[in-house]
């Protein structure tokens, strides 16, 4: 296949050859990364660093490169939501696949771990507020791997078919999609943790649920979240990146996992009491296993 030079439309750079949004070249990036939501978390993370090669910023996007215990990790705030991972992934695979000089694709493909720390909310009773949940899986209710050629394999097909099926889906909005984390970095980093599915919501308010002043045109969907069971699997948890970064990540080539830690509990209706504490507790976690 000929391998064709990509249009300045496609792949946009800056002035110094970085990738647009996230103003980033190969030689910032680490084998190893990071996702975090909240810019302020990048530094709660890199604070354990024990020393750090580069700080880069550019909107919320904030990177920090660095050594831990002898591993070198890259850190980077997304922002919120799946449309930040779609920027994130991409320019994340561009800038250490692509020749960016030449804008063409390179032959050897560089394969990242890319592991993403979150705090989420829990949508079964019996997950207490300050644990942690590994996600097998990603249920994706925003749409995002659908503007793809998403290749779903026969367990990832299953339970997709049965999670829509259960759902009762408004058809005017994008069908649920079910994508699969990868299998190797949920044992090395999951151990202890609650596994299962976690929902992936294009929102924070009536995406997930939440009335304030508006009528939700679905308003037992957290309850049809909770309820669903196929052999075994459930579905644990809700935040607003997952299922994009599995999705991506995997057409991508590389390894994705999210751990996130549960401030709050949907079903119990409890908050924690001081989650920053819990979320450093689950990075020390996170990072004592990527060099265990």
């Amino acid at each position: 296949m000929e391998n064709k030079i990509i249009p300045e439309s496609e792949l946009v750079l800056n002035s110094d050859g970085s990738v647009y949004h996230l103003h980033l070249k190969e030689i910032h990036i680490a084998d190893t990364v990071i996702l975090v939501g909240d810019q302020g978390r990048v530094e709660q993370v890199s604070k354990h660093f024990d020393t750090i090669e580069y700080k880069i910023q550019n909107r919320e996007f904030i990177t920090h490169t660095g050594l831990y215990q002898g591993k070198r990790i890259t850190v980077i705030s997304t922002g919120i939501g799946p449309d930040n991972i779609d920027i994130a992934i991409n320019e994340l695979d561009a800038a250490i696949n692509i020749d960016l000089q030449n804008r063409t694709f390179k032959k050897e493909k560089r394969v990242l771990d890319i592991i993403r720390i979150g705090t989420s909310g829990a949508l079964q009773q019996d997950i207490p507020v300050d644990s942690f949940v590994v996600s097998e899986f990603g249920l994706g209710l925003e749409g995002l791997v659908y503007y793809y050629d998403y290749p779903f394999d026969e367990k990832e097909a299953e339970l997709t078919e049965n999670i829509n099926n259960h759902l009762h889906w408004n058809p005017n909005l994008s069908k649920p999609y079910i994508v699969k984390g990868s299998s190797s970095l949920i044992e090395k980093i999951g151990e202890g943790m609650t596994r299962g599915i976690t929902a992936t919501a294009s929102g924070f308010y009536g995406p997930q649920g939440r009335k304030l002043r508006l009528k939700l045109d679905n308003p037992d969907l957290n309850e049809r979240l909770t309820s669903f069971e196929h052999e075994g699997h459930r579905v644990t948890n809700f935040e607003m990146e997952t299922s994009a970064l599995y999705g991506l990540g995997a057409l991508l080539g590389h390894n994705c996992c999210t751990c996130c830690a549960i401030i709050a509990n949907r079903i119990t209706q409890k908050y924690s009491e001081n989650h920053s504490i819990v979320v450093d507790n689950l990075i020390k976690t996170v990072l004592g296993r990527l060099v265990g």
